[in-house]
């Protein structure tokens, strides 16, 4: 699937959120991450400016993102939770907040 770079920093600015509620970026995350950024072909450097990011232009983007993209989002922000071996409440509570400001139908 492929997204343009406003699409990636809006999806690696909602992923850096999951991985960072917990205030503590584990081994199983980093490994998360560096897969990642072969799938989605960016630069390290690219986190940065995601987190730079402005939250509301994100969901803005996540918003205007076509189902198929939103369905990736949705699948890769359950795989972040995941990543440490770890679900947290706060970020089931984070991800179904982002999932529904940007238009995402969880049933889809």
């Amino acid at each position: 699937m492929e997204f343009n770079l406003m699409e990636k920093l809006a999806v690696l600015k909602t992923i850096d959120e999951v991985i960072q509620l917990d205030n503590e970026v584990k081994e199983g995350e980093v490994k998360f991450m560096n897969r990642l950024s072969e799938k989605l072909e960016f630069e390290p450097g690219l986190i940065e400016e995601a987190r730079r990011t402005d939250p509301a232009e994100a969901l803005g983007v996540l918003r205007a993102m076509p189902r198929e993209q939103k369905q990736v989002l949705a699948r890769l922000l359950n795989e972040a939770a995941n990543s440490d071996g770890d679900v947290d409440e706060r970020e089931i509570q984070f991800i179904y907040r982002v999932l529904t400001a940007a238009g995402i139908r969880l049933e889809d």
